[in-house]
């Protein structure tokens, strides 16, 4: 969780938006600078249809892709055998047997990382 709230602290939004607090051209600056890129998309349900709620979408380049690379990734596994198994529930409409984890909503420990990241916005 280190290493994510570190991305986070870094990310700088991937366009431009008045509530950012800043003028377009400071915006500008920190994109040309930042190694971390964020922005909200829409999810999606199982058949790919978008949701109302966002999931966030993490850019990460320089100095921070070798670190991700070298030093955050704990564990990498296949898992295509599961993910086939799971498109075939999705293929026969059988939700009931698809295997999801479990989510909650992000909100973290740091009042102003939660506000930098409108996690606290209804």
């Amino acid at each position: 969780m280190d290493a994510f709230k570190n991305y986070l602290k870094n990310a700088v939004y991937s366009s431009y938006n008045e509530r950012l607090e800043l003028s377009r051209e400071e915006w500008q600056n920190q994109v040309k600078e930042s190694s971390v890129r964020l922005q909200w998309d829409p999810d999606h349900d199982p058949f790919g249809n978008k949701l109302e709620r966002r999931a966030i979408q993490i850019g990460l380049r320089n100095q921070f892709i070798k670190s991700f690379a070298q030093e955050d990734i704990i564990l990498i596994e296949n898992i295509s055998d599961f993910v086939k198994e799971q498109h075939q529930f999705v293929l026969n409409d059988d939700l009931d047997n698809l295997t999801i984890p479990e989510e909650k909503p992000l909100l973290l420990d740091d009042f102003d990382l939660n506000r930098k990241l409108r996690l606290n916005e209804n």
